[in-house]
């Protein structure tokens, strides 16, 4: 199951409007800009706001959580983010 962690800390399960795989248009508007992939070691993917810093939209503790537990960087994540299966995204 597919989840949508907004920045505002809301987590929101959703599926892929065709029912299968999450398209280019359908994750700009999840993430509200131009995506960035995360390959996550579990083999889930983080879709994010590629210049989500440059537009200085809010922190994402919860994805930050995510992404830091994964690599052990000290980075952060801004906007919202969709996590997912790595098959849901073509």
């Amino acid at each position: 199951m597919a989840k949508i962690i907004k920045a505002n800390g809301q987590e929101v399960e959703t599926e892929p409007i065709n029912g299968t795989d999450f398209q280019l248009e359908e994750l700009k508007d999840i993430v509200k800009g131009w995506i960035e992939i995360v390959w996550l070691p579990d083999g889930r993917l983080m879709c994010v706001n590629e210049e989500g810093k440059c537009y200085g939209l809010p922190i994402n503790d919860k994805a930050t959580e995510i992404y830091q537990s994964a690599f052990g960087y000290s980075d952060f994540i801004c906007g919202d983010v969709l996590v997912c299966d790595g098959n849901q995204i073509q």
